[in-house]
């Protein structure tokens, strides 16, 4: 089963520790919070800059949010890293049998049921900001 890349939790993760340490938020530094590679969070931090949530210091290092916490949503880095190709969560089988019932059916009756359920799953990111998944990493301190 394909899951959803897991640039989006990196990404919450970074968007987090930014906003808690800004001065500390070099790429090296990141990495070691989230233990991964440097190179993968220098991307995820460049689709974060080019969506317009965060802003990175050349020189001396650093990163700082440029809205709120409690103003970026989950559906705000969700869009950001294109996490879903072609804004599909769910994709297809290809060249179902045209000559079956089933076959000539299928992607039609279950689109509408997907989209639904996709649209319910944004509907939701977008209630939920990096303010309170902060919130909730203080909580279980």
């Amino acid at each position: 089963m394909k899951q959803i890349s897991s640039r989006f939790s990196i990404a919450v993760h970074t968007l987090s520790l930014i906003a808690v340490a800004p001065n500390e938020c070099t790429g090296d530094f990141i990495a070691r919070s989230v233990n991964t590679n440097p190179v993968i969070i220098r991307r995820i931090m460049s689709k974060l800059k080019q969506a317009g949530l965060i802003d990175v210091r050349s020189g001396v290092g650093g990163a700082f949010l440029l809205k709120e916490p409690a103003d970026i949503s989950l559906l705000d880095v969700y869009r950001a890293l294109e996490v879903v190709e072609e804004g599909q969560l769910f994709n297809f089988h290809k060249h179902p049998n045209p000559n079956c019932s089933v076959g000539r059916m299928i992607e039609q009756s279950l689109r509408t049921e997907l989209i639904e359920a996709q649209l319910a799953m944004e509907e939701h990111l977008e209630r939920v900001t990096i303010q309170q998944m902060m919130d909730q990493v203080r909580a279980s301190e």
